[in-house]
């Protein structure tokens, strides 16, 4: 306990404020005191000048390939090409090519959504090195036959050779429907798989196949399906940045530049277009649109 004397000598104590001369007790509370203006000062101009939060909106378009267009930043895209892209349009205006007729999205036969998934699947991996009547054919004598999951695994190989053939390399895409059909039924439940890799990973399907059949099938767009015509328009028209020389390649310089907008019509546009008009040899350039902008144009009047 504290003594009474203790107290006392506690109370009589100066602090060592009182110790010190009023004048310099006043300057120093008025430097304390512009301090705390100076401080309140600093802070609040920080505030002021603070930008406020940046809305980050979703890009309008992405890509793929490594690579998303960010606003502001360069990138390369061909010369002309939404006017060569706008001129295809309209020289496929009628959608009268033999890929509208019988091209793999209009070849499927089932009202049953799993069961004409399956369907896409078959056409398109028939359709491979193949002209589409040609695979049509194929399609409307497996439909005949039957064409089921398990109908492909009981049917015998020669038996099926001769529904498809003369498809191209019809052997072994009799050998590839057979073990799809398997894994298939094994794996994905009587259905096909519903990504790219699930779908890629199946006997004899290849990048382009596993992207036209997420957007057939699936109605997900995952990329542009290259076939053979796609890659020589595209070379032709210089919409890569140098020549390709698989479809594979010129998927990925299309895709860098290409709105994603237009992915999932740009199979349809210009293998259409290829058949009519940018044919393999010959092409009609004199017909084209594009003759007066098209770097390969053997026509410019």
């Amino acid at each position: 306990m504290y003594s009474l004397r203790s107290m006392s000598r506690a109370r009589a104590a100066p602090s060592s404020t009182s110790k010190r001369p009023k004048e310099t007790q006043k300057d120093e509370e008025e430097e304390e005191e512009d301090d705390n203006k100076v401080v309140k000062t600093v802070i609040r101009k920080k505030r002021v000048s603070d930008p406020p939060p940046v809305k980050r909106e979703k890009p309008e378009e992405r890509h793929t390939g490594g690579q998303i267009r960010e606003a502001g930043l360069p990138y390369w895209e061909p010369l002309n090409w939404r006017e060569q892209f706008e001129n295809i349009k309209i020289m496929r205006s009628s959608r009268d090519a033999p890929v509208d007729d019988v091209g793999a999205a209009s070849l499927p036969e089932s009202k049953l959504p799993h069961v004409k998934r399956f369907e896409v699947l078959v056409s398109l991996m028939l359709s491979s090195q193949t002209k589409d009547g040609v695979t049509a054919k194929a399609m409307s004598n497996l439909q005949e036959y039957g064409l089921t999951i398990e109908g492909l695994i009981d049917i015998k190989q020669d038996k099926l050779e001769q529904l498809i053939f003369p498809v191209g390399f019809y052997r072994r895409k009799a050998q590839y429907l057979k073990k799809t059909a398997q894994i298939l039924k094994e794996k994905h439940n009587g259905d096909i798989p519903e990504s790219l890799e699930g779908l890629m990973a199946l006997p004899g399907v290849g990048p382009k196949m596993a992207h036209l059949c997420m957007d057939i099938a699936w109605g997900n767009v995952t990329g542009i399906g290259v076939d053979t015509h796609v890659h020589r328009i595209a070379n032709r028209l210089k919409w890569v940045k140098k020549p390709t020389k698989t479809p594979e390649d010129t998927r990925k310089g299309l895709e860098e530049w290409l709105p994603q907008s237009e992915w999932s019509s740009a199979n349809l546009l210009l293998v259409g277009f290829g058949q009519q008009i940018c044919l393999p040899l010959r092409p009609k350039c004199s017909e084209c649109l594009n003759k007066s902008i098209c770097p390969s144009s053997l026509s410019k009047k």
